[in-house]
């Protein structure tokens, strides 16, 4: 055990130019682990603008819907309604004019099919050419 201890010893002195290689491999780890935090803070950076972005979208989204609502009140409103179905010539239904469950097979009778109609053909003559002659068949 004292030869590895010695060996250990002997690794961890050695010097590069007045420094210890251990020292010089601790500098290296810790500028690693800087550009690591590094990178982590702007990973995070970047996915704190892009949940900003988000919820902006979502009170914009939020503010449109609060909008549409208000026009469908709007438009749903009984009294405008009215006076567009007046304006277009609706009125209410007549309580002698409704139909009950068993009038209407009567109300809405089955339309008869239309007769096919085929179009005559024109007769061939017997002065007119029947088809293009054949390129040898001239006379």
């Amino acid at each position: 055990m004292s030869t590895a201890v010695a060996t250990l010893n002997r690794l961890l002195a050695w010097k590069i130019r007045g420094i210890r290689w251990i020292e010089i491999i601790g500098v290296l780890l810790v500028a690693a682990m800087v550009f690591s935090v590094y990178l982590a803070k702007a990973a995070a950076a970047r996915e704190s603008a892009r949940i900003s972005d988000l919820e902006r979208q979502i009170s914009d989204n939020g503010q449109r819907v609060r909008l549409l609502r208000a026009e469908v009140a709007r438009l749903e409103q009984p009294n405008r309604l009215e006076a567009l179905s007046r304006g277009a010539g609706l009125g209410p239904v007549d309580v002698h004019r409704q139909a009950t469950a068993e009038n209407l097979p009567s109300l809405a009778p089955i339309p008869e099919p239309r007769p096919v109609v085929i179009a005559p053909t024109p007769p061939a003559t017997a002065d007119a050419p029947v088809g293009d002659p054949a390129p040898g068949d001239e006379p």
